[in-house]
């Protein structure tokens, strides 16, 4: 029976996106949809891209049991920074100067607001290697998924997926991802509130819930370990403060997120996708961070003890933790504890505590939500090289028609290069997605904030910000290995918000008549247009 549903909802996606196709003219329609998505269409593109498998089952599942109820911090993080002001600060000013500079992506924005090609360049080879691991992570989280959902190989799984990504997208752009994000919003919300309501009534209730995951003592484990554990070389606690960061700011700068900012209708819009965007968040953050803090319910020997069939892998009831197994044994970390497969707790949690019929209701959530994730990142992957690279600076007379085809081709190459990263596995997910994120929004956050609302801000200061956001990463990974990516994303997010401005400000600035045309005359007060400006301008 679920398979049957998953080929009918391919299917109905295929048709979606040849439809799409025919309406798809040239490269402002691949890309931006024509900038006509209208208020509804872009929140739901906004939030079904933001949340994917990765906050389902990975996030969900390491978090979820490792902080409990603390991770409500990270949901009012998503909630109220990631969606809320993201839209009501950066929505109506992204979408009127992008118009103003004719700027369709991150690149072509940077490039023509700090009048610096070479920055159009290291964005797109930014964008380009490092969405390749955030969309592995993604093919990962849902083919663990559907490996417990549809008994389905993981590697089955993933290929289907990925030739599922390619074709789709390729046919359509971003017209047909706008066309199928309300219909995969709608199944995420619906998703999400049953999948509480059957947890939440399984355990007894609302009130008999909190108070099981109010204990400290059995439903945090990392911010209150058992004794003798050695203690981490970064307090947990400022690991879970970085991942609010992380998640929450980071969506400030990511392409695939400000993209819809470019793409709806009209600046006047933006209050109402504001407000179904933010609805959409608080949902969907309860229904991943909620479950993940409830595998703590009911499993009351779990945090310390593990029990695995080492012949397969198997595990046998819901008070087992998934343990990595390698040529038939558990594998076993320094001091003798088990080496814990996090990707696969959400699913196996769920696959122990629900009736079949929800959990394929689950893995269509977590498919409809990854399957809008994908193709943003894909599209935006493929318009860095297509748009930015070629057409941009290796053959700027390349005509519209030869950068769409391009686009396609480079569809497909990005979908394969992530494959290839997810069959390798070389991170588990949290890990990959939290490396891709601080990147790019260490290098694009504060550049183009600072550009939509201050005159002052110099090419120096910006290219200095997006250099010290991308080594930050690098550095503090290097001093901590995999424990520290999450404050090393964090660092990088925070600190070019000081080095843009300190940069600028010693720095030669832009002349008015660039910085007029960026913000348009209305940015200055009426009676200094009035001297200023000639007649007519």
């Amino acid at each position: 029976m679920g398979i049957y549903l998953i080929v009918l909802y391919v299917l109905a996606m295929l048709v979606l996106g040849y439809w799409a196709m025919r309406k798809t003219k040239n490269v402002n329609d691949f890309f931006l949809g024509g900038r006509n998505i209208g208020p509804w269409m872009s929140a739901f593109a906004y939030g079904t891209t933001y949340f994917s498998a990765v906050l389902f089952i990975g996030y969900g599942g390491k978090l979820g049991w490792g902080f409990g109820l603390h991770t409500m911090w990270i949901v009012a993080g998503n909630v109220i920074i990631g969606s809320l002001l993201a839209w009501k600060v950066l929505g109506r000013r992204t979408r009127e100067m992008t118009a103003r500079l004719n700027a369709m992506t991150m690149p072509e924005f940077l490039a023509e607001r700090y009048r610096a090609p070479a920055l159009k360049v290291l964005a797109a080879l930014i964008i380009f290697v490092f969405l390749v691991p955030y969309s592995a992570s993604v093919y990962m989280g849902l083919s663990y998924l559907f490996e417990r959902a549809f008994d389905l190989p993981y590697t089955t799984a993933l290929g289907i997926l990925a030739g599922l990504t390619a074709v789709y997208l390729i046919m359509g752009g971003y017209f047909a991802i706008a066309l199928t994000d309300f219909l995969m919003g709608l199944l995420m919300l619906a998703g999400s509130g049953i999948l509480l309501t059957l947890l939440i009534s399984g355990a007894g209730g609302i009130g008999q819930t909190f108070r099981l995951l109010t204990n400290w003592a059995t439903c945090s484990p990392a911010l209150n370990p058992p004794p003798g554990t050695p203690a981490p070389a970064i307090p947990n606690w400022l690991t879970l403060a970085s991942l609010v960061v992380l998640t929450s700011v980071g969506p400030w700068g990511l392409p695939q997120m400000v993209q819809k900012f470019y793409s709806i209708k009209s600046g006047e819009q933006v209050k109402r996708a504001m407000i179904v965007a933010t609805l959409f968040a608080l949902i969907v953050t309860l229904g991943g961070y909620f479950t993940g803090a409830m595998t703590h319910i009911n499993i009351p020997n779990a945090p310390h003890v593990t029990t695995v069939t080492a012949s397969t892998g198997d595990y046998t009831s819901g008070k087992d933790l998934p343990v990595k197994m390698k040529d038939g044994q558990p594998v076993m970390l320094p001091g003798g504890k088990p080496d814990i497969d996090w990707d696969r707790w959400i699913p196996t949690y769920l696959g122990n505590k629900l009736p079949a019929w929800v959990l394929l209701l689950i893995a269509l959530l977590v498919f409809a939500a990854s399957m809008s994730t994908l193709s943003s990142l894909v599209l935006v992957s493929s318009s860095a090289v297509a748009i930015d690279l070629y057409g941009g600076s290796v053959n700027q007379r390349a005509d519209r028609k030869t950068i769409l085809l391009l686009m396609r081709i480079l569809c497909g190459l990005f979908v394969a290069v992530s494959l290839y990263v997810a069959l390798r596995q070389p991170k588990i997910i949290i890990n990959l997605m939290a490396i891709s994120w601080g990147v790019l929004a260490g290098a694009f956050a504060a550049p183009y904030f600072y550009g939509l609302f201050w005159r002052r801000t110099t090419t120096i200061g910006a290219a200095a910000g997006m250099i010290v956001g991308v080594g930050a990463v690098l550095m503090v990974v290097r001093q901590y290995g995999d424990a520290g990516i999450p404050l090393a994303a964090a660092v990088a997010i925070l600190s070019p918000f000081v080095v843009v401005p300190v940069v600028s400000l010693v720095t030669k600035p832009f002349e008015k008549t660039h910085l007029d045309k960026c913000f348009g005359v209305d940015q200055e007060p009426a009676s200094k247009q009035a001297v200023t400006e000639p007649v007519g301008s």
